[in-house]
């Protein structure tokens, strides 16, 4: 399993509401679970919701990679 934690966004204005409204705020977990067969966009789980994004949307997101040995 992928998991990612949750930085910082690169964005201001409504986009960076729309993102904090959907959970995504520092130290959440983000784990990237299907992808339509185009490939845009992405469903990830966030706090226990899957949400799709687009790749344009999904890059402005700042994450940590995981390892097993990190502690959440």
């Amino acid at each position: 399993m992928y998991l990612v934690l949750f930085k910082s966004l690169n964005v201001i204005g409504s986009l960076k509401r729309r993102f904090l409204d959907l959970g995504i705020v520092e130290n959440t977990l983000i784990t990237p679970v299907l992808k339509s067969p185009s490939g845009d966009p992405t469903a990830f789980e966030i706090r226990g919701t899957l949400i799709a994004l687009r790749k344009e949307d999904a890059n402005l997101i700042k994450v940590k990679s995981l390892t097993c040995d990190d502690n959440i």
